[in-house]
């Protein structure tokens, strides 16, 4: 059985959505979800597929690696968890890689670790079960849509500084495969202004599912509008299917932190990058 490594095309983008679709697991490690090629794509499939790496065996994928702001963020398929030659071949196409997001995949950990490879950012996963319905929010939900996409947008620009987030990027991001599991939230207050927003990603019934981006309006913070939109996340995952909604943050981010502790998310052990050695 042969291993290879290739970089994603725009028409293989798809069929790798399907197959990175069957890898979370409940009570799993939040690992590169579905969800994560589904923001990026905001950029267009050339973009994304130009940032995707995918190692296959005998034409079935195990492993991809997505390339991002400085880091290569793996998912590794749960049957090749175990698997040391895939672990080996993947350390070896990194080669130049300075750090890895690598929560999954016991083997190339293993192999990591005897390569001296060491902790770098900390990172605090946070799950929610949806086995039981989800309280109302108290704030006022509408799915994003060609209607109110301007709201949406204006929203994550006003929750994030120097978000490049536009009309087209989102149509860009919801023609896409990974958005047909997908829903944009907006939360409106009474005065009828859009305040906060989220956007969350199923992989399928049964399956955990991924907030992935959450932000609040700079002029609407401190009213507990964080807070609510997530709750609205897990309400609309439970409706999706999803077994859990899942989130990861920096362990620095006390605030963020507790807002999904406040929605009901439960913190899990913190998880750090990995960075090679110096020299290695």
């Amino acid at each position: 059985m042969s291993i290879t490594m290739l970089r994603a095309t725009p028409e293989s983008l798809g069929e790798l959505v399907e197959a990175m679709s069957q890898w979370p697991r409940t009570g799993g490690p939040v690992q590169v979800h579905v969800g994560d090629l589904g923001w990026k794509w905001r950029f267009g499939g050339p973009a994304l597929a130009e940032a995707v790496r995918v190692w296959t065996r005998d034409g079935r994928v195990v492993a991809v690696g997505l390339d991002d702001d400085g880091l290569v963020r793996l998912g590794i398929a749960p049957e090749a968890d175990d698997d040391i030659e895939l672990a080996a071949r993947m350390l070896a196409d990194l080669e130049g890689v300075e750090v890895v997001e690598a929560r999954a995949g016991a083997a190339f950990r293993a192999l990591l670790a005897r390569r001296g490879w060491v902790a770098d950012e900390p990172w605090a996963p946070l799950v929610r079960d949806l086995a039981e319905p989800v309280a109302d929010c108290g704030l006022r939900i509408e799915v994003g849509g060609a209607h109110n996409v301007r709201d949406r947008v204006e929203v994550q620009r006003a929750a994030f500084d120097n978000s490049t987030f536009s009309e087209e990027r989102w149509h860009a991001m919801a023609a896409a495969p990974a958005y047909q599991r997908a829903r944009c939230l907006i939360g409106y207050d009474d005065t009828g202004a859009a305040v906060a927003a989220v956007t969350v990603w199923s992989a399928g019934e049964g399956r955990p599912g991924l907030l992935e981006p959450m932000g609040v309006h700079r002029d609407h913070r401190g009213r507990g509008h964080g807070r609510a939109i997530t709750v609205a996340a897990a309400a609309a995952l439970r409706e999706m299917g999803s077994s859990s909604a899942t989130v990861c943050t920096p362990a620095g981010n006390v605030g963020g932190v507790a807002t999904y502790a406040s929605a009901g998310y439960t913190r899990q052990p913190d998880v750090t990058d990995l960075r090679r050695p110096i020299g290695g």
